[in-house]
């Protein structure tokens, strides 16, 4: 069995899809299927069964993947042939689950640093949502971005910043001037935003602990066009600073520090132990801490 053999069986495994396997490959479609044709009459098993949560392997497949990588890796190590991602050829498909505050965020800068060093490559951007745990585990999804509590626990994770809060309001507001004022944060009328990635949970945890009620007049499960309400408004908003920060450039609104102390959360990015050594996540993530990492 020679080595992309090795090779189609590891990334299928690992993806659950050909698809997949083929575009991290960088081989045709048809070159995945035929190779697991063969493979599949040299083991006299189907290896991989086609089902709604993809390819999933056979008993026999799982009893080979520990032999059959290690027999991929001595390969490897045997020919001197390393797996390297070429970022200025690669027609790769990235898959990137990302919060409202990510979009915002990262997406206008990564793009643009894509197109200077690998203009062929697709960046598919996904909802974060109940099943990115799964897309993360098996291959559907490259990385998660953004403040993800619930992906603390069983994946690599690294930092990129912190961020605290600020309160946005309209510029002419009649009542807000420089200044957010405790007084003023319990009598104006507020706009909840719910997304994930907000910090929405943090917010509330921490205004029930310092017994500060909010006049909740709106609550919103998304961030775009935010700043177009506030503007048009005397909403007041709570949000993340950099979405604060964004605001302010797009829209007639200013920029205040609450009038009191609130938690700072970190923004990170996310992949599964499984992916960890693939050159292609590795590049993609590189360059995302490139940019953002602080």
């Amino acid at each position: 069995m020679d080595m992309r053999l090795l090779a189609v069986f590891d990334e299928v495994y690992k993806t659950r899809s050909v698809t997949r396997a083929a575009e991290n490959l960088d081989i045709p479609q048809t070159s995945v299927s035929l190779a697991l044709a063969r493979m599949r009459r040299q083991f006299n098993d189907p290896l991989f069964v086609r089902t709604a949560e993809g390819m999933v392997p056979t008993p026999h497949a799982a009893d080979l993947l520990g032999p059959l990588r290690q027999a991929l890796e001595l390969l490897r190590l045997a020919t001197r042939q390393q797996v390297v991602f070429d970022a200025g050829s690669s027609s790769r498909h990235f898959r990137i689950c990302m919060t409202d505050v990510s979009h915002l965020e990262f997406l206008p800068r990564l793009i643009h640093r894509a197109a200077q060093v690998a203009p062929s490559i697709h960046i598919e951007v996904l909802r974060i949502g109940p099943d990115t745990r799964r897309l993360l585990e098996n291959g559907e999804a490259d990385l998660a971005v953004g403040y993800m509590p619930e992906l603390e626990a069983g994946f690599y994770q690294q930092q990129l910043f912190e961020q605290g809060f600020s309160c946005v309001v309209r510029n002419d507001h009649p009542r807000v001037g420089k200044r957010m004022t405790l007084t003023l944060f319990k009598r104006e009328k507020h706009v909840a935003i719910t997304a994930p990635g907000t910090g929405h949970d943090l917010l509330q945890q921490q205004l029930k602990r310092l017994g500060v009620e909010r006049r909740l007049a709106l609550s919103l499960p998304t961030l775009p066009g935010l700043g177009n309400l506030l503007a048009q408004s005397d909403l007041v908003a709570t949000v993340p600073e950099r979405v604060a920060q964004m605001l302010v450039s797009i829209a007639a609104v200013k920029l205040l520090a609450p009038p009191f102390e609130l938690p700072a959360f970190a923004i990170k990015q996310h992949w599964h132990e499984r992916f960890h050594l693939d050159p292609a996540n590795r590049w993609l993530r590189s360059m995302i801490a490139e940019m953002f990492l602080e």
